[in-house]
């Protein structure tokens, strides 16, 4: 009976202009170089009348988009991401059009997972639902791309490096995960600084099933040392993590871990958070960091305050898990010591109530957790004229019910 229905229906299973045009890239996608993928990018958006093509990529700061290089694609300075055209669309997430004297230029986001890597910029004659729709997929397909290939190349990362980085920041920004997740029930995003000499802060997550894993961590020191404290404490989270064992046991596990490859006196202050995302039920565990903030209605209602143990690697009890329900809608801010103890220009202690200040001035219902982090990062670097002695790291998690 069902495969009389099916033979009734007799699908048109001819080739569209569209999936003429994406299968062609799709079909030779996986044996394209790195350096290739623009370029292929712009010969399939030319079948469309497009022109002047710019797949434009975040830099390590997060202040600029930078044109990848490539036959076919625009070259050009990097664009700010503040105050522009493509910055609001790479912020929001949400194409942008602007009308030309001679055309439309169309800026599409590419969307990889419920991550963000940057643009494509298009300049047609004129733009209708059908282009719409065309480079929308084209930039998802491009976007997938691109993630795939950043794993055994260095072409994306030196487009996306706009200076020198050291060996201690090389080896935490290898740790990370994407800067940003977006999806139906929650969104993260975090920011490091400084971006190319970060030495001992890092974070991590993980969303398996209805459940996100959450951790930030603040290795002791500068340099190396601390790059390799926080590449310890990472793996040991993964791993305790990955076995599924409950918050208290995960924090044991890391301080093992220190403690049997460090000397006494090293540590490594930890949070780490586990999320239901179907019911807003909060987890967390504090090892010696500073308490996250719970925001409300764009406001941080609360500090959440809750009993701590020694940090990783000093041997405390096993510790205590606090719980709280969220609502739908809250967001929580994370955050390392050096963003709130360094000093703002010179002068006493930046401090949390500064930061509350800065998180009720930049919170607000039409951004997204990505704009809100990023922005909240850059201004209170500014506030502290543009001084970073220590890192200053930031991850800013939102429950959407």
């Amino acid at each position: 009976m069902t495969v009389g229905r099916y033979e009734d229906r007799n699908p048109d299973r001819s080739e569209s202009f569209g999936e003429m045009l994406l299968g062609r890239l799709l079909d030779h996608a996986h044996a394209l170089p790195p350096e290739r993928v623009g370029p292929a990018l712009a010969d399939a958006v030319a079948l469309i009348g497009g022109r002047e093509v710019q797949v434009l990529l975040q830099d390590y700061e997060q202040e600029h988009l930078v044109p990848l290089p490539g036959d076919g694609l625009e070259d050009g300075r990097p664009l700010p991401i503040d105050d522009s055209t493509v910055g609001r669309c790479f912020l929001t997430s949400h194409p942008v059009e602007v009308p030309l004297a001679n055309g439309v230029r169309v800026h599409v986001p590419l969307l990889d997972g419920g991550d963000q890597a940057g643009v494509l910029a298009v300049t047609l004659d004129a733009v209708d639902d059908d282009d719409r729709r065309i480079l929308r997929r084209l930039a998802h397909l491009v976007a997938d791309v691109l993630q795939t290939k950043n794993g055994y190349t260095d072409f994306f990362f030196r487009t996306r490096r706009g200076e020198p980085m050291s060996v201690a920041a090389e080896i935490q920004w290898s740790l990370l995960p994407p800067l940003a997740m977006t999806m139906p029930r929650i969104a993260v995003a975090g920011v490091l600084e400084p971006a190319y000499d970060v030495a001992g802060d890092s974070f991590d997550y993980a969303l398996n099933g209805d459940v996100l894993h959450l951790a930030m961590i603040d290795a002791m020191g500068h340099g190396l040392d601390a790059a390799t404290m926080a590449t310890v404490a990472i793996g040991a989270y993964r791993h305790a993590r990955r076995t599924s064992v409950e918050l208290s046991e995960i924090y044991l596990f890391m301080d093992r871990a220190i403690a049997e490859q460090f000397a006494p006196d090293h540590f490594v202050t930890a949070q780490m958070l586990r999320l239901g995302t179907g019911t807003g039920r909060l987890q967390w565990v504090n090892a010696g960091h500073p308490a996250p903030m719970l925001i409300r209605d764009h406001r941080v209602v609360r500090r959440l305050n809750s009993p701590t143990t020694l940090p990783v690697g000093f041997g405390g009890d096993q510790p205590q898990v606090s719980e709280v329900t969220l609502v739908p809608g809250d967001r929580i801010l994370c955050f390392t010591d050096g963003l709130v103890e360094e000093h703002e220009s010179r002068q006493e202690e930046f401090g949390e109530d500064q930061l509350i200040d800065w998180v009720h001035r930049l919170d607000r219902a039409d951004r997204g957790v990505r704009a809100v982090a990023r922005d909240l990062s850059h201004t209170l670097r500014r506030a502290r004229g543009e001084t970073t002695t220590d890192d200053a790291t930031l991850v800013l998690l939102e429950w959407r019910g």
